[in-house]
């Protein structure tokens, strides 16, 4: 009897294992596995659109909401003039709203109200072993899908150019060229990220969860607001003996070394030489610790407490997180 909890990373594997497992009744299985497989494409192709960037192979987009289009900032590199092409050939000018080079995240608006509007699911109810399709539009038109499985998944991370990404998710799928930027699709039909290439040409998805907050903020400011200190910084290692005498956990800090004229900073009354070690209770040990908390645009015109060590004694401010400068 077929035990769905087995599942192989090797999708070929799947289906070999499905076959061997229930004799007679496996054609029917197969059978009903495949049309499901069928339906499921059919019912998310219109929403799925090629992005013409003038390159050999385009990137993959979705029709993420009404109007507009969403796909891999990565794979668009310095194109100027781009248009889509709907599922059948038509192809049809776009306006960028913004793109955020941090979550690989570019967001486009169309004006073809007939277009299919994805059906955006929840990419939380993902599980490792979970059967996915990964989905993309030629240039010419054509649908075209790969099926895998879920083989990592995991929490919240950081990419390298510093964006919050929801989860961690790898699909074991196979990006060939022209997928990058399309949907990543569940067992129910509802699209749950977009899919985009990791290291080694691996496949990551960027969940729904990421792409609805950075379309938000592209959509009506055309950027990701950033939080914004306006002071120079480097990490310092603080003495036993100071941790001792003001009960500090960890030897680590940033020292301030620069402050620029006016800034949220200068204000707050930061001074060149301190060591800030707490921003809202929570800890700081280095430079990245504060970058982190400054690149999530909810903190960005907040109000908030650092502690810091003056001439040796603990001083506690409040400062006012501007918005990084473009």
């Amino acid at each position: 009897m077929w035990r769905p909890y087995v599942i192989s990373n090797d999708i070929e594997y799947v289906v070999l294992y499905l076959y061997m497992s229930i004799s007679s009744n496996a054609p029917n299985l197969l059978l009903s596995l495949s049309q499901s497989l069928a339906d499921t494409v059919e019912r998310v192709e219109g929403a799925v659109v090629s992005v013409n960037v003038g390159r050999r192979f385009s990137p993959s987009g979705i029709h993420w909401r009404n109007g507009i289009i969403v796909t891999s900032d990565e794979s668009l590199h310095n194109s100027e003039e781009v248009t889509v092409t709907l599922n059948g050939g038509k192809t049809v000018p776009v306006k960028l709203l913004g793109r955020d080079a941090s979550t690989d995240v570019a967001v486009f608006q169309i004006d073809s109200p007939d277009i299919p509007v994805a059906n955006i699911g929840d990419a939380a109810t993902l599980k490792v072993g979970h059967l996915v399709l990964g989905m993309a539009l030629s240039r010419e038109g054509n649908i075209k899908a790969v099926m895998g499985n879920i083989s990592v998944c995991s929490g919240a991370w950081k990419s390298m150019s510093g964006g919050n990404i929801d989860q961690f998710i790898c699909p074991d799928i196979t990006l060939y060229p022209g997928f990058a930027g399309g949907p990543l699709v569940d067992a129910n039909g509802d699209v749950v990220g977009m899919n985009t290439s990791g290291r080694r040409a691996t496949a990551l998805t960027i969940p729904s969860k990421t792409v609805n907050r950075v379309v938000d903020q592209l959509v009506v400011k055309g950027r990701i607001a950033r939080g914004y200190l306006g002071v120079g910084m480097q990490p310092v290692r603080l003495p036993q003996n100071l941790q001792t005498a003001l009960n500090i956990t960890g030897d680590g800090g940033v020292i301030v070394v620069n402050i620029e004229n006016n800034a949220p900073a200068e204000q707050a009354g930061i001074l060149l030489g301190d060591i800030l070690i707490t921003f809202n209770d929570a800890r700081v040990k280095d430079t990245n610790d504060v970058l982190a908390y400054l690149n999530q645009s909810q903190y960005v015109n907040q109000t908030i407490s650092v502690q810091l060590v003056r001439g040796g004694e603990l001083v506690n401010l409040t400062v006012t997180i501007g918005e990084r400068p473009f």
